[in-house]
């Protein structure tokens, strides 16, 4: 989907995502000390204002104007401070180095997904963290929801690869699993993949 479709669907619904934030978002960041973080292709902002009131300093970036739109709107509601931009993830990020820089969710072809996960791996400042987490290949077979096209669903190995060469040290690299609760009430299982990576430069 490009930026007029998305900027469609998120006008078609008061929220696209849910409200809150992404619950592995949750636990890759415990103990993290707040600093300067970026929240690529950020959609509707659930994560980025999550992190605005963990007290993080926290920029925004998604190719959606609409997406931004209601991010800064639901900023602005609930009296969190958000730079909210549009740029799309797979250009240079902005106003960069960050302690953290997150990509959750960001299904893309091959080549576009690269581009976005070495762009946020640029981002990153010295000892800084990046967090990608998005649906897996396996998916599609095992799992609901995401998108029903292989080629933009992650692997850990595909994800790795974006990675080599940037010099970064991964912690964690693998399948996870969380329970979704479809539209007849019922509970399913998605299947994500999740990569933490740190970079082991020190800041001198």
């Amino acid at each position: 989907m490009d930026a007029t479709q998305w900027d469609q669907r998120y006008a078609d619904r008061p929220l696209v995502w849910s409200a809150g934030p992404n619950q592995f978002l949750v636990g890759e960041v415990a103990g993290l000390p707040p600093g300067r973080a970026l929240d690529l292709a950020c959609g509707e902002g659930r994560n980025a204002l999550w992190l605005a009131e963990q007290g993080w300093q926290v920029t925004g970036t998604d190719f959606s104007p609409v997406a931004i739109d209601k991010a800064r709107q639901r900023a602005e509601q609930r009296g969190i401070d958000v730079a909210f931009r549009v740029a799309d993830a797979t250009d240079t990020a902005p106003d960069g180095p960050y302690d953290l820089v997150i990509v959750f969710y960001l299904q893309l072809p091959a080549d576009q997904r690269r581009a976005a996960h070495r762009n946020a791996a640029a981002a990153l400042a010295p000892g800084g963290t990046l967090v990608i987490v998005g649906h897996d290949r396996d998916n599609l077979a095992r799992g609901v929801g995401g998108p029903s096209s292989p080629e933009l669903l992650l692997s850990v190995d595909g994800v790795l690869a974006d990675l080599e060469g940037t010099g970064l040290q991964v912690e964690r690299a693998e399948q996870v699993t969380r329970d979704v609760e479809q539209e007849d009430g019922t509970e399913a299982t998605a299947i994500d993949c999740i990569v933490r990576a740190v970079d082991g430069q020190e800041d001198t």
